[in-house]
Parts: C-alpha cells; sequence; structure tokens
C-alpha cells in the first residue's frame, strides 16, 4: 500500500502563506499580517459560555484577552467576570467594527447555523479564526469557508480536539504500514445525545429571558417564537435548522481516525439504511447512515457506516464478526510513552476516570436548569460495538479507536499485546489549540485548518441530508449538488435571512 503524503494532512487541499524570508524573519512576517513568536496575539471571543468559554480560556493560558462577544450575558457571565477589562458585546458585527485593530485572531463557540457567518466576517477582516467543531452546518458552508481561508491567507482551525492526539497519528502509522491490510468497510457509532430528537411538534412558545438578545441567537435562520428549552442555551443541536445532532456532536470527532487514516475525499453516494422516531423538525432518535467513497490511490473503496445513538440491546446494534468476547473499543491513552501498546492494566501513572456515575443526576450538558433529553451512555459491552469510537475491517485484520481518536488498539486484544508499533511518520502536535497559535504566528499549518477540515465537514454534512431525505442519494462533489434528489438538493445550502447573505 502506497504511503500518503505528509502534505495532505497539513496542507490538505491549500497550500499556508509561508514568508518568502522563512519563518525566521520579523520583517515577513509582520508583511504578511503574523506577529513574531515572542508576541502575543490579542484574541476576542465569540461566544464565552459552555465549550465557547473552554476555548476561550485555552487561548487565554497563552495570548491576550482583548474583547468578547455573547448574546447571552447569564451564560457569559463567569467569563465576562474573568477577563473584567475586556470590552462587552452582543453583537459581533458590532465588535469587530469598533475594536478591528485590537484583535488578532478570535474563537468562536456558537450554534453550528451561526459558525460559518461569524468566521467569514472574521476573515474578511483579516482575523486568524478557530472555530469550534462541526465547523459548519452545510456542505455550502464548508466549501465557503475552506475557500475563503484561501482568499484571505487567514490562519485557521476547526475545533476537533482528537486531529492533534498522539493515537490519530499512531492509527494512521498503523494502517498505512499494513497492518490490517486494505480496509473496504469501517464502522464508527456515538452513544445518545441529550438534546431533543423525534419531536412531532413544538411546545408552546415562551416569552425571551431578558438575558437573552434571540434576533441575534437567530443570526441568519428565520425569525421563530422562543420554545423554553428546546432551543438556547444547548438544545438547538437537535433541530435541522440549527445544529447537526450528534453527527456533527460526535461523529465529526470519531469519524476522525478513519478520515484521515482513509485519506477520504468525496463520498459518491449516502443513504439513511435505518431511522427510529424519524421527524421534520429534529434529528432521529437513531439511525444508520452509509457514505460509499471511491478508491484513493492504492487504497481500495469503503464504505462508512455511521450508527447513530447506539445502546445496548437495540437489535440493530453492529455486531463485530469474530469478536463475541473481546471488548470493542481501546482505552483513552493506552499508548506507552516508550512506544509500545499498553493494555488495560499497564497504564502510566494515575489518571482520572472519565467514566460517568451510572447512580448520579444527569445533568444537562447546558448547564443548571436545561432539559435533559436522550439516554445514558452505552458501555463497552464485549463483541458489540457501542459508545463512541470507530472498528476498521481490513483483509488481514481489524482495530479500533475511541471517542475522538484518543485511544487505538488492534483485534483481538491478543494481537495488540504482541503489535510493535510501526516508525513514527507523522509530526506531532503541541496541543489543538497552541498548533492554531503556532500557525497564526507564521508557523507550521495547523492539523484541522480549513484546507483538511473543509473539505471533511463538507462530506460529513451530507449525512445531516440524508437524514431528511429518504433514498440512496448520489453526490456530484464538483458541483455541491445531489445529482437524483431535488428534495435534497434544498439542504445543501442554508436559507438565510434577508441582510445575512453570505458572499465571498
Amino acid at each position: 500500500m502506497a504511503l500518503p503524503s505528509r502534505r495532505h494532512f497539513f496542507l490538505g487541499a491549500m497550500a499556508a502563506p509561508v514568508p518568502l524570508a522563512g519563518f525566521g524573519s520579523v520583517a515577513s512576517l509582520k508583511a504578511l499580517g503574523y506577529k513574531p513568536y515572542y508576541d502575543k496575539l490579542n484574541v476576542a471571543a465569540v461566544g464565552c459560555g459552555a465549550r465557547g468559554g473552554a476555548i476561550l480560556n485555552e487561548a487565554a493560558r497563552t495570548e491576550n484577552i482583548t474583547a468578547l462577544c455573547d448574546v447571552d450575558e447569564q451564560r457569559a457571565a463567569e467569563n465576562f467576570a474573568r477577563f473584567s477589562k475586556a470590552p462587552k458585546y452582543k453583537d459581533f458585527r458590532v465588535m469587530l467594527d469598533k475594536e478591528a485593530k485590537n484583535i488578532d485572531a478570535v474563537t468562536i463557540g456558537i450554534p453550528d447555523h451561526m459558525h460559518a457567518t461569524v468566521a467569514l466576517a472574521c476573515m474578511q477582516m483579516g482575523k486568524h479564526v478557530y472555530v469550534e467543531k462541526p465547523l459548519t452546518r452545510t456542505p455550502w458552508e464548508a466549501r465557503l469557508l475552506a475557500d475563503a481561508a484561501v482568499k484571505y491567507k487567514v490562519a485557521t482551525q476547526m475545533g476537533n480536539q482528537g486531529f492533534s492526539h498522539e493515537s490519530i497519528r499512531v492509527t494512521a502509522e498503523m494502517l498505512w504500514s499494513g497492518a490490517i491490510g486494505d480496509v473496504k468497510e469501517v464502522h464508527v457509532s456515538c452513544s445518545p445525545g441529550t438534546h431533543p430528537t423525534a419531536l412531532q411538534q413544538l411546545p408552546s412558545e415562551s416569552s425571551v429571558p431578558k438575558n437573552l438578545d434571540w434576533d441575534l441567537w437567530l443570526g441568519g435562520a428565520s425569525m421563530r417564537p422562543y420554545v423554553p428549552d428546546h432551543y438556547a442555551p444547548y438544545n438547538w443541536r437537535g433541530f435541522f435548522d440549527f445544529g447537526t445532532g450528534q453527527l456533527g456532536n460526535w461523529g465529526i470527532h470519531s469519524m476522525g481516525p478513519v478520515h484521515f487514516a482513509l485519506q477520504l475525499e468525496a463520498p459518491t453516494s449516502v443513504e439513511l439504511i435505518r431511522v427510529e422516531g424519524a421527524s421534520k423538525l429534529t434529528f432521529p432518535s437513531r439511525a444508520i447512515l452509509r457514505f460509499d467513497f471511491p478508491a484513493r490511490g492504492a487504497m481500495p473503496p469503503v464504505s462508512i457506516f455511521w450508527h447513530d445513538s447506539t445502546r445496548v440491546g437495540d437489535a440493530e446494534t453492529y455486531k463485530v464478526p469474530g469478536m463475541e468476547n473481546e471488548t470493542i473499543l481501546p482505552p483513552s491513552d493506552n499508548l506507552s510513552s516508550k512506544g509500545r501498546p499498553m493494555g488495560p492494566d499497564e497504564r502510566e501513572g494515575p489518571r482520572p476516570s472519565r467514566r460517568r456515575d451510572p447512580n448520579a443526576p444527569r445533568q444537562g450538558a447546558g448547564g443548571p436548569g436545561v432539559k435533559v433529553f436522550g439516554e445514558p451512555g452505552s458501555p463497552n459491552t464485549p463483541g458489540i460495538l457501542t459508545g463512541n469510537g470507530a472498528v476498521f475491517l481490513g483483509s488481514k485484520g481489524m482495530m479500533a479507536t475511541v471517542s475522538r481518536g484518543e485511544g487505538v488498539h488492534l483485534l483481538p486484544a491478543s494481537r495488540w499485546a504482541e503489535y510493535k508499533l510501526p516508525p513514527q511518520l507523522l509530526t506531532r502536535s503541541p496541543g489543538h489549540m497552541m498548533d492554531w497559535i503556532r500557525y497564526a504566528k507564521g508557523g507550521d499549518p495547523s492539523c484541522s485548518h480549513f484546507g483538511i477540515s473543509g473539505p471533511y465537514v463538507e462530506w460529513m454534512m451530507l449525512g445531516v441530508i440524508a437524514f431528511r431525505v429518504p433514498g440512496k442519494l448520489n453526490w456530484d462533489s464538483k458541483n455541491l449538488r445531489f445529482t437524483n434528489s431535488v428534495e435534497a438538493n434544498k439542504y445543501v445550502k442554508p436559507t438565510f435571512r434577508k441582510g445575512w447573505e453570505l458572499k465571498l
């Protein structure tokens, strides 16, 4: 099997701007809008609560925070207080207008439907952007941001943190070394989320909380009444108009090692092959999608199956062939610092458990007071694929990854115990946020810049459309359209409210 190019991973579909005098030249860096490594970036944040607050604080570890923006002052209150000297805004457009000279880069952690709108506005002003996963809600927006990164020559990064983990690189190195032979089938799964699914109608509307600017929260989406516990601050991700369901919430993570190691490009088709709890408003309660990809160089055609919201006891839960007594998904961080595989009892030093106490009261991901939907996550039950992870079926064996690609092992366990990792091929990451900050200062392109994450998200968001339109949908990537469905083509690009249209 031919080894994929390093360039594919680190540069993807575009080449990053490199200072003519080299990265050591301060003059050339400044001429291209970069800062020297020893200077701090001035970072603004759009979205300051929950994930937006988390990435804001990651950037604040090394850089200056110079402006904050959030449409919900209550949700942003903690970070508004933490960065008390930074000016505060509700409208990102006003912030960019008034603070332009004080901003080098922007972190964006807001609902999916506004990612592209805010990111494009920042990029058009020459600001570097870090955008939380899944980057965009539609394929058209993903293509737009990838093109914008080239046009405006800014440093970009999607917040799929697994792309910076050691294990995702080891997964690729193992597969490329021929450890499991040719891969023609992969199964990827996620546990149920905590957002609404399978809704047939909305409850009665309510008055908008005083702390929330509902018009700005909607942004480019059509105006509608506010419904408590179903939109802001968290449950928006269950609705087609605002979010991408578990496919965008966890699929973008669990599918990461698959996309990277198999060097996936555009699929030829996507199909919803099973669904339970179909709805015109929200994502279903559970489903299975199939993506078909053509050959890539020496790699054969491959079918990727997405098992959305799997649970133990479901008759359709994927049973891994011949692995009835095996624990399918590896633990996180199961690679030794000595460059060898580790078993579950070989962990190097104490690590806090990530497993949730099943007896503890469930707390919505949106914070206190947010209604919880969905079901508890499924345990790693022998023989079946449940939880967040992926299983690669090869002509010479199997391998599995877990969560965001943070652990990897061969199946069965006996083979993993005897396996010797291949030599390191890929450059390791300094951390996902630092990867972007380094890029924004003129260093190497980040591992998930929009030239890489744009095409990745573009094909992933085809799955969102497949949830809404039955039948096998044939995809023409070059022309960004389905060749056999007028209905499916309606969802390739969003419909924007007047005044919110996007143009490169």
